[in-house]
């Protein structure tokens, strides 16, 4: 591709969104750009004392129907669409009296935005953009001659090269493709709203290569999803080595376990599953409660606070090798002391992270989607179906365990005392494994603590490898066919017992 550069003489600028637009207008008269513009960026251009032409003094044709036709004529896009190396194409321009158009600066009208609001259904096609999207496609299409832009972070880009005589055709062409992929976004959203959810897409944008996938020899790459809140792949790291794959997915895994709780939680994660989960009085209690659930496996673990994170927690996390760190924010303390260990990975979430309400999950030949599980039944929903009811001590652990329990990848077993978990079994074939494994890991803290089970249990003998190691209360779905059996179990053991109801498998 050649590097020549092309100078704009005439440029359209119609935007819904004005961020920025003041400046990229004064700085395009200053530079002898004409601009032609419509409605409301008209307006805005002109009261700021910037000259303007309006759309309909090229076209000679004022808008009708409310706005809905306005630059959809020959004098618009046969100005974006000519081809200036064919001569055939610059001679008919002359012939038909049409100005050559070289920048196109559009956004689209605000649908996704007006969508989310809860608007009315007249009100949403109204934002239905048709002129908008037709632009932009054109001045992609003939990005060879034309320099299309859609979005106002682009507008200093756009300002510099005005001094660097113009816009290569290399950055025409990489402008054309994200003009391209506006409006494949835009229009999915229509077709997903108007089709009800039985079509779906999915856009996102390469935010840069990772070293490699799971294993050395799979490529791998972290994207940020169009239209999405802000979230961990969107993250700042603050220090430390670049994030591999395997630290995205257990740093997301962390997240959801730690913000599962309200007081300050830290979880800590290996490949996915929970080394310890704590709650306490401050990050620094819970971080040493969660650690002392399993400190063999948290050792190169991945760490996530559901609170900004302060200087005692980092000195706490310090001592234990770490991979990775992420939380809502560091204190400057933190961040001193994070500064000692230069490999570990500290990571910041975004401003405005929201965890997601959707998750998508790649099968052969397409995806599976649901409702992410943010959803635990209220202690004062459960039925008691064995012993004594718990004391209010007991049952805050029991609902401890409860919320725990869903970040442990099924088959789950996880046993609580207090606010902290103690030991954990996850990821078994079979519960009762799941169960030996949790009342190994926890030894002698077995005896006392109470245990959640993230599914029934098919069978009594699960439940009285629990009764044996000591667990005192137990809370879990019920909906067993061998539930009198599981349930006569712990009444024989005077053990408390609950049903939820709901389950929380995590495959």
């Amino acid at each position: 591709m050649t590097d020549e550069r092309i100078m704009p003489r005439r440029a359209l600028v119609s935007v819904s969104d004005k961020t920025g637009l003041l400046e990229l207008g004064q700085a395009l008269a200053q530079a002898g750009v004409e601009i032609v513009s419509t409605g409301s960026t008209a307006r805005t251009l002109r009261d700021a004392g910037v000259p303007v032409a309006e759309v309909s003094e090229v076209t000679g044709f004022q808008e009708a129907l409310d706005g809905r036709v306005k630059t959809l004529h020959p004098s618009i896009h046969g100005g974006i669409l000519a081809d200036r190396r064919n001569p055939e194409h610059v001679a008919a321009l002359e012939e038909l009296g049409i100005t050559a158009i070289d920048w196109v600066i559009v956004n689209l009208y605000p649908f996704v935005e007006t969508l989310a609001s809860g608007a009315e259904d007249e009100d949403i096609i109204e934002q239905i953009d048709i002129g908008g999207p037709a632009m932009v496609r054109a001045a992609a299409k003939n990005h060879h001659s034309v320099a299309i832009v859609v979005s106002p972070s682009r507008y200093d880009n756009l300002i510099e090269s005005l001094a660097e005589g113009g816009t290569t055709l290399e950055w025409r062409r990489e402008l054309a493709g994200e003009a391209f992929t506006h409006t494949a976004r835009y229009d999915s959203a229509v077709s997903q709203w108007l089709t009800g959810g039985e079509s779906l897409s999915f856009h996102a944008t390469k935010q840069g290569e990772l070293r490699y996938g799971e294993n050395s020899h799979q490529a791998a790459s972290v994207y940020t999803g169009y239209a999405m809140a802000p979230g961990l792949a969107s993250a700042t790291v603050l220090q430390g080595k670049e994030m591999s794959y395997n630290n995205y997915l257990d740093a997301d895994a962390a997240l959801r376990a730690a913000l599962d709780h309200e007081g300050p939680a830290i979880a800590i994660i290996k490949h996915q599953n929970p080394c310890g989960i704590a709650t306490s009085e401050s990050l620094v209690a819970a971080h040493e409660l969660a650690h002392a659930c399993d400190p063999v496996s948290a050792f190169g673990g991945v760490i996530a606070a559901n609170r900004v994170l302060d200087g005692d927690t980092a000195r706490s996390i310090v001592e234990i090798f770490t991979e990775v760190v992420v939380a809502p924010g560091f204190t400057p303390e933190a961040r001193e002391v994070f500064a000692a260990k230069s490999n570990l990975r500290i990571v910041e979430l975004p401003e405005g992270f929201e965890q997601a309400t959707t998750e998508w999950r790649h099968i052969s030949g397409g995806v599976l989607v649901q409702d992410v599980d943010r959803h635990f039944a209220d202690p004062s929903t459960w039925t008691l179906v064995a012993g004594d009811p718990a004391d209010p001590s007991d049952l805050a652990s029991l609902e401890f365990a409860w919320r725990a329990v869903r970040a442990v990848k099924s088959n789950g077993i996880l046993l609580a005392q207090g606010g902290a978990s103690v030991g954990i079994g996850m990821g078994q074939v079979n519960r009762v494994d799941s169960c030996q494994l949790a009342v190994s890991r926890a030894g002698e803290r077995a005896t006392g603590s109470v245990a959640a089970s993230d599914a029934f249990f098919p069978f009594a003998d699960g439940l009285q490898l629990l009764i044996d190691a000591g667990v005192r209360a137990v809370v879990q779905p019920g909906g067993s066919v061998r539930d009198d059996e599981v349930i006569a179990a712990a009444q024989a053991a005077g053990v408390t017992m609950y049903l939820t109801g709901e389950r929380h498998f995590f495959h």
